[in-house]
């Protein structure tokens, strides 16, 4: 039997890394029998069900991704984690592939493989990507409306913002077109600060429950400053009182990340500054603590303001004050 595989099909393998579909095949003129004996012979080798690799060996990524498109069928595309890793939005690959289809598709279970199904498929589909994806603003609004939490949610919207992913005004588009939209609220005040420079849930959480709740000056957000012939950014400063507040994520920085905060400290002290550092427990877990020991540095160095309650049982205001 012959081994030839027409052009066309070639072609269209090219486009889908090596990946073809039963029908793609029969469409270029092969026949059920030419497939069987491809797959026999070893030079073909199944991926999923009707979905050829027209190579053997190990599959790269891209050609797992195309394979589980083909077999969601017309209107599939890659979406939610999975989609999220191709935008570079996460970075870490995804264990399972999600998949979104139209509304009015249904497919029965395939294992390895989340189905979800979206009224908005057609307008959330990139217009030129392959293989094909949500695009980056519902990919992060899709992510956001499943979150678990609020922070998880606000973590998708940050990120996406802080890597230049997309802009808040798309975000916002995006959202005001969905009808249903999980901790929408929430996300545009999220979308709001970001437009200001707010990167991570760290950071919101600063302005939101430190800075704003116990109207405490405001900072300039990831300020530009520059030291000789180094640009740098601090989160939040003060310029008015020379106090620069940095924030630290979930787990400490290593190695030379370490020294190279304590440089950056050593410098803005150098130049009459002062640095205070915040890790998650001091924003989330003692908000009013921490905004009471800046605003202690901030009257030191000349704000006139005292710092308000933010509920009954706030602790910022002390005699230290």
């Amino acid at each position: 039997m012959s081994s030839d595989i027409p052009e066309c099909l070639r072609e269209l393998a090219r486009i889908q890394a090596g990946v073809i579909t039963t029908q793609q095949a029969l469409d270029a003129g092969m026949t059920r029998a030419t497939v069987k004996w491809q797959l026999r012979s070893s030079r073909w080798q199944q991926l999923r069900r009707g979905v050829y690799a027209l190579f053997s060996g190990e599959p790269r990524r891209e050609a797992v991704l195309w394979a589980a498109v083909l077999r969601g069928g017309p209107g599939a595309m890659l979406s939610h984690q999975t989609a999220a890793e191709l935008a570079r939005l996460t970075d870490r690959p995804s264990e399972a592939l999600h998949l979104t289809l139209p509304a009015s598709r249904r497919i029965m279970p395939v294992p390895g493989l989340v189905i979800h199904t979206s009224i908005y498929a057609s307008q959330s589909r990139h217009p030129s990507l392959l293989p094909p994806r949500t695009r980056v603003e519902d990919t992060v609004l899709d992510l956001a409306h499943l979150a678990g939490t609020f922070d998880d949610a606000c973590g998708w919207v940050t990120r996406a913002c802080g890597r230049g992913l997309t802009t808040q005004e798309r975000l916002r588009a995006g959202m005001a077109a969905r009808g249903k939209m999980r901790w929408r609220e929430s996300l545009t005040q999220v979308l709001a600060d970001a437009a200001g420079g707010v990167h991570s849930v760290l950071e919101f959480r600063y302005y939101r429950d430190v800075e704003r709740a116990h109207c405490l000056p405001r900072a300039v957000r990831q300020a530009r400053v520059v030291q000789g012939r180094r640009t740098q950014y601090r989160d939040a400063l003060y310029a008015r009182y020379r106090v620069v507040v940095e924030l630290d994520g979930r787990l400490a920085h290593p190695g030379d990340t370490r020294w190279r905060d304590i440089r950056r400290d050593n410098e803005a002290a150098a130049d009459g500054g002062v640095t205070l550092r915040y890790g998650w427990s001091d924003v989330t877990a003692n908000p009013c603590r921490t905004a009471g020991e800046l605003a202690r540095v901030l009257r030191q160095r000349g704000w006139a303001g005292l710092p308000q309650l933010c509920s009954a049982g706030c602790a910022v205001v002390s005699g230290r004050l």
